[in-house]
């Protein structure tokens, strides 16, 4: 008897466990449809490992990094460039900007946001941002469900059409393992920008930092259209940082002393003097940093063979022959060789007849 009720109590202890994990698949279900409702469908939150695998880009070790620099770019979305960004705002056919995009994962907390500190930035527990002290900090309307104690948002409380640029930071890099120079973002921070009554121009308000590693395998989903020729979203927000899609422009470089380029250079013609050059080193940087690979220098010498034949009024195809362009090269010198011989011969035949003349005089003298 005592067995049934010890069999009898362990068969209801499941059955209890079991309702308590439906209930919980059930919430998290719940709060997943949420979220996906904010960013368009649940098709954007099925991240497999083949579309990880893809969007993934291994980092070489410092071991294996020749020389690196870290770049802080502001993205103006009020340029055509960075339009993509920004727009559509509000919400069209299920489509949303960058910022709804980050705020969706950001109050639903599948994103970690950390504390903007102006130059020092640090991307661990100690400094990240929590949810409620951020929306209380920049003054957006939120509720807290006395359920779950869940955040929640309304659709139009989100400052989207506040967020007018955004900053970022580039990390340059030369792996010297593979010999190839690689660009990578690596931190995204929106910026609000806010009349205030003292100030004649808006006032600049960065509200967080984001990993850009934590957000791209949700950009990978959202399909956008860059070109106004072209309204077919053939490109995501991913494709756009990865490929250097945008507009940015230098306003520092990391340094010891943790100076933005307007406090260096005050003068703004200087100021975007230096940033030309440091875009210019930025492009060139890499070709002369290792010796290049036999590929590469045979590359290098038929582009050159092709343009010496072309500049000749030659054929390019026969560069693909080393044998047939080496002969129709030493027959041009050879046509060269002969017409110099010519030209020399002809120079001489003045002193020639010059000598035959003086010669004639000098009989008829001494005929006289």
């Amino acid at each position: 008897m005592r067995a049934i009720h010890i069999i009898t109590l362990a068969a209801a202890l499941m059955a209890i466990a079991s309702v308590g994990v439906f209930a919980q698949t059930n919430e998290s279900t719940a709060t997943l449809r949420r979220g996906s409702k904010k960013t368009d469908g649940a098709q954007k939150e099925q991240i497999t490992n083949r579309t990880l695998k893809r969007i993934s880009m291994p980092s070489a070790s410092d071991s294996e990094k020749g020389w690196m620099r870290v770049i802080y770019r502001e993205l103006d979305l009020t340029k055509p460039g960075n339009a993509p960004l920004y727009y559509p705002e509000p919400p069209i056919e299920g489509q949303e900007n960058l910022f709804r995009t980050i705020m969706g994962l950001v109050s639903s907390g599948r994103l970690k946001v950390y504390e903007y500190m102006d130059g020092r930035e640090i991307f661990n527990d100690q400094h990240q941002l929590s949810l409620t002290d951020m929306l209380e900090r920049f003054h957006i309307p939120y509720r807290q469900s006395k359920r779950n104690s869940a955040v929640e948002i309304d659709e139009a409380d989100v400052p989207a059409e506040e967020v007018l640029s955004y900053y970022i930071i580039e990390r340059h890099e030369l792996d010297s393992k593979n010999t190839r120079k690689r660009t990578v973002v690596e931190a995204i921070c929106p910026v609000l920008h806010r009349s205030d009554e003292l100030a004649i121009d808006p006032v600049k308000y960065p509200m967080f930092w984001v990993k850009f590693d934590d957000l791209r395998p949700y950009l990978s989903g959202n399909a956008i259209f860059v070109s106004d020729e072209n309204n077919m979203p053939s490109c995501t927000y991913d494709d756009f940082f990865l490929l250097g899609l945008y507009d940015g422009e230098i306003v520092k470089t990391r340094n010891a002393r943790n100076k933005s380029l307007a406090e260096l250079y005050p003068d703004p013609v200087e100021r975007k003097k230096i940033q030309d050059s440091i875009n210019s080193s930025l492009e060139n940087t890499g070709g002369n940093m290792w010796v290049p690979s036999l590929e590469q220098l045979q590359a290098s010498r038929l582009e050159k063979e092709k343009a010496e034949i072309l500049a000749a009024g030659g054929d390019t195809s026969a560069v693909k022959d080393p044998a047939k362009y080496r002969r129709q090269i030493s027959k041009r010198g050879t046509k060269k060789q002969n017409a110099l011989k010519i030209k020399t011969k002809r120079a001489k035949a003045p002193k020639n007849v010059s000598s035959s003349s003086s010669a004639t005089r000098s009989v008829r003298n001494r005929k006289r």
